[in-house]
């Protein structure tokens, strides 16, 4: 299995230009078992890149377009009655797949929010009091739009702290729209990227992230960053439990990604921002003085010691 975290990435690039950095934070979370959300302006390749993954990955992925008048059975599935075997019949919804996109989350009801929490959180749905696991590995990608744009609603702080990363494509600089744009000449650039493995391949990097060694001196780095947070001067709610859990998740990942069976601080550095920022609720003497969670946090993993990288 060594190197195949590598080799999705390396296929997804085939479809997604210059984002090396956001594919690699994606692939460390579905190694983590966690959920994705990308706050982004539309058009930024967005589906391209779960488009990819799926593929590259041998996984089925659905796509729904989160509209106010989108309701919790289009997430879950419903029964449907059946004239011939006169019993009713389990439907399903969007969520069964192992790879789901859903777009534009903050323009949907909170009614249609708490069905995503379950599947999310729970990784099965209920319907009409039967429970239905959904397929395994399952990872929700999401998207938002900016705040501000017209039609959206800011997700709750309890939504948020389900998403395992936050993270933004941006804009692409002058020669990487130039290369997308001799990319799209007759062709798809999706259609480029080869499946390197299948679902049963995901789960293996999966059970190989959950072995990986943190040593105490880890433990305590992370444990020091986060709980810096829930004392900091400009926060008002820091980084939960499960955020601590996230953290640690991400930072195994990270260490297999490299090719190591243990941790080292670098781990925990390199996904730190991306980890925490998007958990952080900031008070108003922050917002009077113009001061944004990701300096924040940016603070608080530059002033906490490092400590020595310890092997097994």
């Amino acid at each position: 299995m060594q190197g195949l975290a590598q080799l999705i990435v390396k296929e997804v690039k085939k479809a997604v230009v210059g984002k090396d950095d956001i594919l690699e934070k994606v692939v460390l979370a579905i190694l983590a078992r966690g959920h994705i959300l990308i706050d982004d302006i539309p058009g930024v390749g967005k589906t391209t890149m779960a488009m990819g993954f799926a593929k590259a990955m041998g996984c089925k992925c659905n796509r729904i377009q989160f509209t106010p008048d989108v309701m919790p059975s289009d997430i879950m599935g419903f029964s449907a009655y059946n004239p011939k075997t006169q019993e009713f019949e389990y439907r399903q919804g969007a969520a069964m797949c192992n790879l789901l996109l859903a777009d534009e989350i903050n323009r949907t009801s909170s009614k249609t929010h708490s069905a995503l929490l379950e599947v999310m959180e729970e990784r099965r749905v209920s319907v009409d009091s039967v429970t239905h696991p959904v397929p395994q590995p399952f990872t929700v990608i999401a998207t938002q739009n900016p705040t501000g744009s017209i039609g959206t609603q800011l997700l709750p702080e309890s939504q948020l702290d389900r998403f395992m990363i936050r993270v933004s494509m941006g804009y692409p600089d002058r020669e990487q729209e130039i290369r997308i744009l001799k990319s799209r000449a007759g062709s798809v650039p999706v259609d480029e990227v080869r499946c390197v493995t299948d679902a049963e391949g995901i789960l293996e990097l999966q059970r190989q992230t959950d072995n990986i060694y943190v040593h105490d001196a880890i433990y305590d780095y992370i444990v020091r960053l986060v709980q810096a947070t829930r004392n900091h001067e400009y926060v008002e709610l820091g980084v939960s439990p499960r955020g601590t859990l996230a953290l640690t998740a991400m930072a195994k990942a990270n260490a297999l990604y490299e090719n190591r069976d243990y941790c080292i601080p670098l781990d925990v550095k390199k996904v730190y921002m991306d980890v925490v920022c998007h958990r952080l609720v900031l008070n108003s003497k922050a917002r009077m003085n113009k001061v944004t969670s990701a300096m924040v946090a940016g603070s608080i993993l530059a002033s906490e010691a490092v400590p020595r990288q310890a092997k097994r």
